[in-house]
């Protein structure tokens, strides 16, 4: 790719996020739009929903920039939560590795870089010189100045590891700080313990009881058997979504308003007086959930959410093994009650196992599947290829200004496209392998995204048409280091225009302008008619959001001192994350569970293999340069970080896990001189109920001031 083609793709993309910041610094201050831009606010009953319009709201304005970059992060700990900060430290350990990598990348090494003339490029016209003329590729063979790659090397892997130790060291001791700092919750006391052997003539309910009064006599509480409710949670859902319609009907002083059509968004369908209508409606499901709610009082899963005293009575139970057979009263740590995934629960250690088998399979599926894009997108940044496999297109792609779009800025933008997909797959695979919260599906998908964007995205690139089709190269691991080393500086010009078009515009739209939920709201107010009072709070994406900050971390540390180019486009990306980002998390996100930032460590190991691999590069590129000192005096490097890494898993990873004797003692102290201690004990035997089993409807429509039934 040559310069002016991606100044084709930063000058698009520029227009478009000053586009989406100047729609979003206007449409944020209409009245019908506060329930897309600032939900949480609403919520929370800090916002109105209704105001008059006036012109200024028609001015775009930058006050809502200050108000996110006011907040200290102990006022952001108090209002969004213990994994919103940890999301923020985050960026901001990127801003400080990435500014340093800038300085040293931009003032350092790309000057060295582009004086060079192993390329011996012909064209004085800075436009039309190609990228490569930036990079390590066009500096000579055995030049001296090599030696400064390689010390920058050394220097940054220095100032990464010091980094990553200060972040893990401040986030694990912020962890134990909240801690101490929160009033007791009810997953702090408990644990769940599945595959339950029940006795025949006994139920679940009775064997964990005499179970667990036999062998914790002086810590034992209380427990909720786990019923199976996935059917009884639809039913809910849609008797939750009828009732908020008929309140909505009936705050409607017009009758006319009252009659529409029955079928698809109000459009389709027969014409029906819509009060009558969802009444009817509304009878037959209460009427199949109070069934569904009887039936179920005697169906049982054999597993138990199981309630102790203490908290360190629940942590010996938790880490000790209960019985002689390891696959019976298996335990694991307990969610919040409101983070339980209560319609996919499988209790068998069976089940579970196949499950997960199956889940990489189709991983694997998705992954080959995703190849495609990779190869058309591969194509577009190859004009030649391109008129070889397409003819009849040579015509048009000998204009200039065609031929710098299709390189520079399509590629990109359809490898986003397609890779948009993929977070909410994962979702579904990860809720299919039997995790009990939402916290370890987002966490488990997170995990998934991230390593399915690395290999599709980096590797898939990187490789196709070079190695992709030399697949013995990898059964001979010396060879990787060189063959790296000539494919990955190959494919920087491609990674530039992917951060631009993936990371600047995506922020600007999706995250920021929020174009998606902008657009079904309005569609909603004008083809349904519904009110702007029913809406839903979101929760931040981390599945979705985390893994593409650390991919964009990756790439910049592997560009590092290959194309340093890269480097300022990163700055602006983290940037413009650090104030979106906290601006959505302050008037649109609402925390729905607390992880007690369990996301940092997927981070910290993601760095440490972003680092090493950079390392194997740098190996392969010294020798390629012919400067084979160099290359034998990198090999320590990715030794040492992996030793840094060891340490690190074994001084701050555990308290990442579980918290320690000391913390749970001094913490039951407090708890015992708490007044309302015995309040809580009170709440905790009935906190790990499953709520579609006792839910209740207020309803007070015409005939019907009757409940749903309370059924346990």
């Amino acid at each position: 790719m040559i310069l002016s083609a991606l100044l084709t793709s930063v000058g698009i993309n520029l227009a478009l996020c000053f586009l989406f910041f100047t729609l979003y610094s206007i449409l944020r201050k209409q009245p019908g739009n506060i329930n897309v831009y600032a939900p949480r606010l609403v919520a929370e009953e800090k916002a109105q929903q209704r105001g008059r319009f006036n012109l200024e709201s028609l001015l775009p304005t930058v006050s809502w920039v200050k108000k996110a970059w006011q907040p200290s992060e102990d006022e952001l700990l108090s209002i969004v939560g213990f994994d919103a900060v940890v999301f923020m430290r985050i960026l901001t350990f990127s801003l400080k590795v990435f500014s340093v990598a800038g300085v040293l990348g931009v003032f350092i090494l790309l000057p060295i870089n582009f004086v060079g003339t192993q390329l011996n490029e012909d064209s004085v016209d800075l436009q039309n010189k190609s990228l490569d003329s930036f990079s390590i590729s066009n500096v000579n063979d055995g030049s001296n100045r090599l030696w400064i790659h390689f010390c920058a090397a050394y220097v940054f892997t220095g100032v990464v590891c010091y980094l990553l130790y200060y972040e893990y060291n401040y986030i694990s001791s912020k962890r134990i700080a909240y801690f101490y700092s929160s009033r007791p919750q009810p997953h702090q006391f408990t644990i769940l313990v599945r595959a339950i052997p029940i006795p025949s003539g006994s139920t679940c309910s009775e064997t964990v009881e005499s179970f667990f009064i036999e062998n914790h006599p002086s810590t034992y509480l209380s427990h909720s058997v786990v019923r199976r409710t996935s059917k009884l949670q639809g039913l809910i859902s849609d008797a939750e979504k009828l009732y908020r319609r008929l309140a909505q009907l009936k705050l409607k002083n017009h009758t006319s308003q009252r009659f529409g059509r029955d079928g698809f968004l109000g459009i389709f369908g027969h014409k029906v007086d819509l009060l009558d209508h969802y009444e009817k409606k509304l009878e037959d499901v209460e009427h199949n959930v109070r069934l569904e709610q009887a039936s179920l009082a005697g169906k049982e899963v054999s597993a138990a959410f199981v309630s102790f005293k203490s908290q360190l009575g629940a942590a010996v139970a938790l880490h000790i093994q209960q019985g002689i057979n390891p696959t019976e009263w298996i335990t694991e740590r307990a969610p919040e009650p409101h983070d339980v995934h209560w319609p996919f629960f499988s209790s068998s250690y069976l089940k579970r196992w196949i499950c997960t088998l199956l889940v990489f399979a189709a991983c694997a599926a998705l992954t080959i599947l995703f190849l495609i894009p990779v190869v058309i997108v591969q194509s577009l940044t190859n004009l030649e290829q391109l008129e070889t496999w397409f003819p009849f297109l040579e015509g048009i792609l000998s204009l200039t200004v065609v031929s710098q779009v299709i390189t520079g800025y399509l590629p990109s933008l359809i490898l986003s496209t397609f890779l948009s997909f993929v977070p909410p797959i994962m979702i579904i695979f990860s809720s299919m392998q039997g995790y009990i919260s939402h916290s370890q599906i987002e966490k488990s998908a997170c995990i998934k995204v991230l390593w399915f964007t690395i290999w599709n995205i980096f590797f898939a690139n990187v490789l196709s048409g070079t190695a992709l089709y030399q697949v013995s190269v990898f059964l001979e691991p010396q060879k990787i280091p060189s063959v790296l080393a000539e494919a990955v500086p190959a494919q920087a010009s491609f990674f530039i225009a992917y951060v631009v078009t993936s990371g600047w515009t995506s922020l600007s739209s999706s995250e920021l302008f929020r174009s998606i939920p902008l657009l079904c709201n309005f569609f909603k107010r004008v083809f349904s008619g519904k009110d702007d009072d029913e809406f839903e709070v979101p929760s931040i994406p981390y599945h979705r959001d985390i893994p593409k900050i650390i991919f964009f971390g990756l790439l910049g540390i592997t560009y590092f001192f290959l194309s340093p180019l890269i480097l300022p486009f990163l700055l602006v990306y983290y940037c413009m994350g650090y104030i979106i980002y906290r601006n959505q998390l302050l008037n649109v996100y609402a925390p729905k569970y607390e992880a007690g930032g369990r996301f940092w460590p997927i981070v910290h190991d993601s760095t440490i293999f972003s680092l090493v691999l950079m390392h194997i590069i740098a190996i392969g590129i010294f020798g390629l340069k012919k400067l084979p000192l160099a290359s034998s005096l990198i090999i320590p490097l990715p030794i040492l970080t992996l030793l840094f890494h060891e340490y690190c898993q074994k001084r701050f990873l555990p308290i990442f896990k579980a918290y320690p004797n000391e913390c749970l003692v001094k913490k039951d102290k407090e708890d015992l001189n708490d007044p309302t201690i015995t309040e809580f004990y009170e709440k905790l035997a009935i906190a790990y109920k499953d709520p579609a089993l006792s839910m209740q409807y207020p309803r007070s429509t015409d005939g019907h001031n009757s409940p749903l039934l309370h059924s346990a």
